[in-house]
């Protein structure tokens, strides 16, 4: 595989100049280095690659979730599904046990990929060179929290931008906390989650005490 140098030897970027005109310049490894890249072999040339963040503690991952993973794939060209630990929340599922349900879920999209992190979330942000945080709304309620979420996050980081989503209205009603008391009292969560995360609450209600 080509080194950093041998890749900056054939790649080159278009900035305007001279009045709406464009001229070609060449990238130096030390762009290259500092950002997410998606490099085009075919044409010769860099671009950022825009990348957004989804975090949240998906316990469990929701349709509507997804709804809106699917959605951030047409606006960015790389969306991580990042699984808070969030043990605050008292989560029925262990962290590496949600993040295996969100990689499951996103196997067939491309450009999705599944991670965790601990800390704040604008550290994260940055080590993973994202451009964005997108956060979803499902009502009006939801709103004042994020507003200030989104506020705070600008005061730790100003690079970074907040994107806000609202879900289809077939799923606004739709909450982790809502499938879990309806999984715990028996009730089928089928037409709310993935396969495999509705069997994922199966087994570990079967497992937990009342």
């Amino acid at each position: 595989m080509a080194n950093l140098a041998e890749l900056c030897k054939n790649a080159s970027v278009e900035e305007p100049w001279n009045g709406g005109q464009s001229r070609t310049r060449s990238v130096s490894p030390a762009l290259l280095a500092g950002h997410s890249l998606l490099f085009s072999l075919v044409l010769g040339t860099v671009r950022l690659m825009r990348t957004v963040i989804y975090p949240g503690s998906f316990d469990p991952l929701t349709n509507g979730h997804l709804d809106l993973i699917q959605r951030a794939t047409k606006l960015f060209d790389r969306v991580i599904v990042a699984v808070a630990r969030n043990e605050g929340k008292r989560p029925l599922f262990s962290q590496q046990e949600r993040m295996q349900m969100v990689a499951r879920a996103i196997r067939g999209l491309p450009h999705v990929e599944a991670d965790s992190f601990d800390g704040l979330l604008m550290d994260y942000v940055e080590r993973r060179s994202a451009q964005a945080v997108m956060r979803g709304l499902r009502a009006v309620s939801d709103f004042e929290f994020e507003f200030q979420l989104a506020l705070m996050n600008r005061k730790l980081n100003e690079r970074i931008e907040t994107i806000f989503m609202m879900p289809k209205d077939t799923y606004t009603f739709l909450s982790s906390r809502i499938i879990k008391e309806i999984a715990s009292l028996g009730g089928d969560v089928s037409a709310f989650v993935p396969a495999h995360v509705r069997t994922a609450l199966a087994e570990k209600l079967a497992l937990t005490p009342a």
